[in-house]
């Protein structure tokens, strides 16, 4: 039965619009929801509603704020195997992949209620006998644009700390999974008896995309924005934002490499660039898209990697709990995967796995013989394809790691940590985890990217020094005086 969702969430109500558009299910195209198809007059009414409500809500007290998180948090415990399937259907993810995200939601809502407990500002020392404090305060409204690819945590990182620091906040989904990564949190906080106007979120088809965006970002009501999609989309973001002073929080693209040095423990290094690289079908901006190889290992990891990715079953996550690769989530993802592999094999490259593409499924494939004038080499790829390439020194590892314009995450496997230490400490990334792959994410780290990847960081107190605004507060008791003149 399809669903119908033909309204959004503004100021406390649910609102009809003028149209609705079509969410399928990438896995078959059937018609999975009709979503409100929002425009820039409702996004303006969303501002507005949480404009009117942000006063009230900065002014809740500290434990008021954290007790409705943890509430919202044990309604996404008792909703969960539902959510399960609404990301299993809207978004193309495995069963397994659902269970995961769902388990992460309640540990980040709790994260950001813990948040309200910690230190809001700090005493200075004044030349002149003044106390003299430096405050953060919230900035008021925050637009949230959220991606399609973890649409539940991936709002939830950015929605939980931003209203738990006592903003308010207008929400616009990606049009891929315009029910989890929005309307359901408009369900989930109305349960939660959060007030009306603190969320608001807006639905739009890609056709309203521009209109609604351009409304969020040029709205001098807005204070600051939050994205995590494409590098392209948010330098387009953050230069019309720079235009208007605005803060920007950005999570953006990458091309994560995973080092595996010759000591390594094989195991360890296959699972992590077999997790790394094929999880959700390689959509995901931590995902492994450079697997680099010790040359004395070389053969042999890539036996083992060989050996354990072809287990990995592809298939509509609903038909099967077992299936692990399921849909890219559409035709534009395709052709992109697609255009890099037909550019890798024509310049010598060769699948040792996969390499098959039937519909939106693509099969999980190692490729062996990448070198730097290949897209897939450069470019995000974004889909289940991992080059191994060999190397012969640290250096040479470090280099080819290197060697794009992106930043974002980095692992490292080798027995040695302080080795690892000082590679990770080279890596051009804003994160590097060490026996891990480079797919890692803690409610309570600073989460973010160098270069290309984005700008600030979400998370704990990084989250606080991205959406709220530091002000110097000073009481005189030292008698400082005049100068004489006045």
């Amino acid at each position: 039965m399809n669903k119908i969702f033909n309204n959004i969430y503004v100021g406390g109500n649910w609102s009809a619009t003028s149209k609705n558009f079509s969410d399928f299910n990438p896995s078959d195209d059937t018609l999975w929801a009709q979503v409100a198809d929002g425009n820039r007059r409702d996004t303006r009414d969303a501002i507005e509603s949480a404009d009117s409500a942000s006063q009230e809500w900065a002014s809740y007290t500290h434990s008021s704020r954290a007790n409705i998180m943890n509430k919202i948090a044990e309604i996404f415990e008792i909703r969960r195997m539902e959510i399960v399937e609404a990301i299993q259907a809207e978004g193309g993810g495995s069963f397994a992949k659902a269970m995961y995200e769902t388990s992460q939601i309640p540990i980040i809502f709790r994260a950001a209620a813990g948040a309200n407990y910690g230190p809001i500002g700090e005493v200075l020392p004044s030349e002149h006998g003044k106390f003299s404090m430096a405050v953060r305060y919230p900035l008021g409204v925050v637009a949230i644009i959220s991606p399609w690819n973890f649409p539940v945590i991936l709002t939830s990182r950015s929605l939980a700390f931003i209203v738990a620091l006592g903003n308010t906040v207008v929400l616009k989904p990606s049009e891929e999974t315009p029910y989890c990564g929005g309307l359901l949190f408009a369900e989930i906080f109305e349960e939660a008896g959060v007030p009306a106007g603190v969320l608001n979120v807006v639905t739009c088809s890609r056709d309203n995309v521009a209109e609604v965006g351009d409304e969020l970002i040029q709205n001098p009501s807005v204070k600051a924005i939050a994205f995590t999609g494409s590098t392209a989309v948010g330098r387009s973001i953050a230069a019309k934002a720079g235009a208007h002073l605005k803060k920007c929080c950005m999570e953006l693209g990458g091309k994560d490499p995973l080092i595996v040095c010759e000591d390594a423990d094989m195991e360890r290094a296959t699972a992590a660039a077999n997790f790394g690289s094929f999880m959700h079908q390689g959509q995901i901006c931590m995902s492994v898209e450079k697997i680099l190889v010790h040359e004395n290992i070389y053969d042999e990891f890539l036996k083992k990697f060989i050996e354990r990715a072809s287990r990995l079953k592809v298939g509509p996550p609903l038909s099967n709990k077992e299936n692990i690769i399921g849909p890219l989530i559409n035709d534009k993802q395709v052709a992109n995967v697609k255009s890099q592999l037909e550019d890798a094999f024509a310049k010598g490259a060769k699948a040792v796995l996969g390499g098959n593409i039937n519909g939106r499924f693509v099969d999980p494939t190692i490729l062996v013989g990448v070198t730097p004038d290949m897209t897939v080499y450069q470019d995000e790829t974004f889909g289940p394809v991992a080059p191994v390439i060999p190397f012969r020194t640290d250096d040479e590892a470090i280099a080819i790691a290197n060697d794009t314009p992106y930043g974002l995450s980095s692992g490292v496997i080798t027995r040695d940590e302080k080795r690892g230490l000082e590679i990770a400490n080279r890596l051009e990334s804003g994160m590097s985890h060490i026996n891990c792959s480079p797919v890692n994410d803690e409610a309570n780290a600073p989460f973010g990217g160098s270069k290309s990847s984005g700008v600030g960081r979400y998370g704990g107190r990084w989250s606080a020094e991205s959406y709220t605004e530091t002000r110097w507060i000073t009481m005189e008791r030292g008698g400082k005086p005049f100068p004489p003149m006045f």
